[in-house]
């Protein structure tokens, strides 16, 4: 007979299952029934025991380790409602109950940003993960029915990490910290002092960020008891870094891509070399394939095959490295530069308005994160304006680097294809692709997007083979599968 603790349980662990795999995780039934294990010796005593032990059931990797604390916070909560230590002592309330106009101090305001100052100079997690409670409990709720009893619709109101923190602004307590800390260092050389500052700073900056954390993490809880936590799970939780949008990536999420372009070329480069064993054994030889099944009968067992010796691949990027789609394009050519031992040949192009070889630049062995940077300042991908013309950048190619496309050659176009309403210049991208083996364009925008605005995609859609490719993910089911070998 189960009881309805377990029942609770089974329902708690079944939807982080879900939940995480909605995020691209994969995690099967014997991942599960290993899970169930862990809580059954585990138990619920110990929280974070409890965490470690489920991520190391579930996860096959660090990288998923964020997704899975987030989804974790969601359906094994600390507790419910308004944080205990919070209810015990609430943040004191002004005696003046109007809102603070402008000019007007805000005297719960500064008590917090005071005592967090403080909790943040002393790197007291415990306070605060306590001052996240007060700031969400006394900042955070909006509309009504923000907390279970309030009287108000349960649908119609919640709660706002971002609200209560632009209200707090704990960025702007950088100064008071770094005094505080300044001080208790004691006195130093000025030089010396130049570098603990510094060095202090970021590391202010990095408490800061996790107590933004705190508070996320306090407001999702109490949003996913109003709605659901498989719904916050859905829309609320990060996803994995290669499932992150190339388009609306921060600078952070790219870092975290970047990260994962070596692994991925590994995997890619064994499902290539895969394809091309395959390949290489050809079609069946029917003689040689009877001469062997006279040893067995004339049961042909062992099937001969006529062997191919098929040469590598050459590969031609064609890069818009203008704008957002920068990092879309910057995380591809490092991608294929970790990849370049798969082909028998590797040139990159790059271009704003005008195309420029950059193939030594992914040589140089910089700081992948300035390789946008360096190729906007050192190549000539720009002319006497800096905005995307399309048709200009594949004219320019087809009229000076033609000689690198032939009969072997793979083009892989990447691009969003907005020319900002200029000539799409069709006939220059029907010249590159009479001359390659295959030439396919891989957009970062989703296909619904293609038709609006100043995008020529569905022009050049009618030319070549265009293929939506918004995270790492697809761009690696895309290399795997339409590269030839």
């Amino acid at each position: 007979m189960t009881t309805p603790r377990e029942a609770d349980t089974a329902a708690r662990l079944t939807g982080l299952v879900r939940a995480l795999r909605g995020h691209g995780l994969r995690i099967g039934p014997a991942e599960t029934v290993d899970a169930a294990a862990v809580l059954d010796v585990l138990g619920f005593t110990d929280r974070e025991q409890m965490r470690a032990g489920l991520a190391a059931a579930l996860l096959r990797s660090e990288a998923q380790r964020t997704v899975f604390d987030a989804a974790f916070d969601l359906f094994f909560p600390l507790g419910v409602g308004t944080p205990e230590a919070v209810r015990a002592d609430p943040p004191a309330v002004p005696d003046d109950p109007e809102p603070p106009r402008f000019g007007r101090p805000d005297p719960l305001r500064e008590q917090l940003r005071e005592r967090l100052a403080a909790a943040l100079a002393a790197d007291d997690r415990a306070a605060q993960a306590r001052l996240a409670g007060e700031l969400i409990e006394a900042f955070g709720r909006y509309g009504t029915g923000g907390s279970p009893g309030s009287g108000g619709s349960p649908g119609s109101g919640g709660w706002s990490a971002q609200q209560a923190l632009d209200r707090l602004a704990p960025e702007t307590l950088l100064a008071r910290v770094l005094a505080a800390l300044r001080e208790r260092h004691g006195a130093q050389a000025p030089a010396d002092r130049d570098l603990s500052d510094r060095v202090l700073a970021d590391e202010i900056r990095r408490r800061i960020r996790d107590f933004r954390a705190m508070a996320a993490g306090e407001a999702r809880r109490r949003v996913a008891e109003l709605r659901g936590p498989e719904r916050i799970a859905e829309r609320a939780v990060a996803p994995t870094a290669d499932r992150v949008d190339f388009l609306y990536a921060g600078r952070d999420q790219l870092a975290e891509l970047r990260r994962t372009v070596h692994p991925l070329a590994r995997k890619l480069a064994t499902r290539l070399a895969a394809r091309r064993r395959r390949a290489a054994r050809g079609e069946i030889d029917l003689r040689r394939t009877l001469r062997r099944s006279l040893g067995t009968g004339g049961v042909p067992l062992r099937p001969a095959y006529r062997l191919r010796r098929p040469a590598r691949p050459e590969l031609v990027l064609l890069c818009d490295v203008s704008g957002s789609v920068a990092g879309f394009a910057d995380f591809t050519m490092l991608l294929v530069q970790a990849m370049g031992e798969q082909f028998s040949k590797v040139r990159v192009f790059a271009f704003v308005n005008r195309t420029a070889e950059v193939t030594g630049l992914l040589r140089g062995g910089d700081d992948p994160a300035r390789l946008a940077a360096r190729i906007l300042a050192e190549a000539e991908v720009m002319g006497y304006h800096g905005n995307s013309d399309y048709g200009s950048a594949l004219g320019g190619f087809a009229e000076r680097h033609l000689d690198a496309v032939g009969p072997r050659t793979c083009v892989l176009v990447l691009g969003d294809a907005r020319n900002n309403h200029r000539d799409p210049n069709l006939d220059a991208l029907r010249r590159i692709a009479g001359r390659a083996r295959r030439v396919f364009w891989l957009n970062p925008e989703q296909p619904s997007l293609w038709p609006t605005g100043d995008s020529a995609a569905l022009a050049y859609a009618g030319v070549v083979e265009m293929h939506s490719c918004r995270n790492a993910r697809r761009l690696g089911e895309l290399i795997a599968r339409l590269l030839p070998v």
